[in-house]
């Protein structure tokens, strides 16, 4: 009985002793996540999230059966900060409209001056409240972090619904292959290297609001390709 004990006690001390090592890569991957979040979002909250899910990854982590405890684990963790975004419950439809309609002012007006415009110059454009307008783009903030599938979802999310996952990435990928070879370059570094607008503003030599407005547009028009 108390070499049983013993015995589980050793596995817990490994277990947490991988915790405790790879907590560093949890607040990287939660520091990385934070700069494309509004300030509302705290870092410490995507952190607790992270290491909340990083100790039960540990407790049931089996080394004979994947070799690598971060490579098992980083996509759960990560997977666990989005939920805790997705629980925040800030995206309704008409939040979603909202969104895609500041997105178009945001695009034209860009289109003509090269620099994004004022929640006050939005905020006349559609005859709304400037504090609205800047809660929205708020909202916006964490929506563009979600995965493409979830900023995919519509008015029409019940026929969505319907699509096999697989079946909805392939209609992506075949959107994505008619981009310009730039805009297709920007969504490979945003979604699969997980790059910054500012990472990838420097690879491309563009200002980040730039690569914002590009992502919104691609986003829109993906979105709408889908839809139809």
């Amino acid at each position: 009985m108390m070499r049983t004990r013993g015995y589980d006690d050793q596995i817990r001390h490994y277990q947490d002793e991988l915790a405790v090592k790879y907590l560093p890569a949890v607040k990287a991957m939660a520091y990385r996540l934070k700069e494309r979040l509004p300030r509302s979002i705290e870092f410490d909250d995507l952190v607790s999230i992270g290491a909340e899910e990083l100790i039960k990854l540990a407790r049931r982590y089996d080394k004979n059966q994947n070799d690598s405890f971060w490579g098992y684990g980083k996509t759960r963790v990560y997977g666990a900060m989005l939920d805790y975004l997705r629980s925040l419950d800030i995206v309704s439809r008409a939040n979603r409209r909202m969104i895609k309609m500041i997105d178009e002012v945001i695009a034209q007006y860009m289109d003509e001056h090269g620099v994004e415009p004022e929640n006050r110059y939005i905020a006349e454009v559609l005859g709304e409240d400037e504090h609205k307008i800047k809660e929205v783009r708020r909202v916006a903030a964490i929506y563009n972090v979600l995965p493409l599938d979830d900023q995919l979802e519509s008015d029409q999310k019940d026929t969505l619904e319907q699509i096999e996952q697989e079946e909805l990435i392939e209609k992506i990928m075949e959107v994505l292959e008619t981009l310009p070879k730039r805009d297709q370059l920007i969504m490979q570094l945003y979604y699969f290297e997980e790059l910054t607008y500012k990472e990838i503003s420097q690879i491309l030599d563009i200002t980040p609001s730039r690569i914002s407005q590009v992502h919104k547009r691609l986003i829109t028009k993906i979105r709408d390709k889908i839809g139809s």
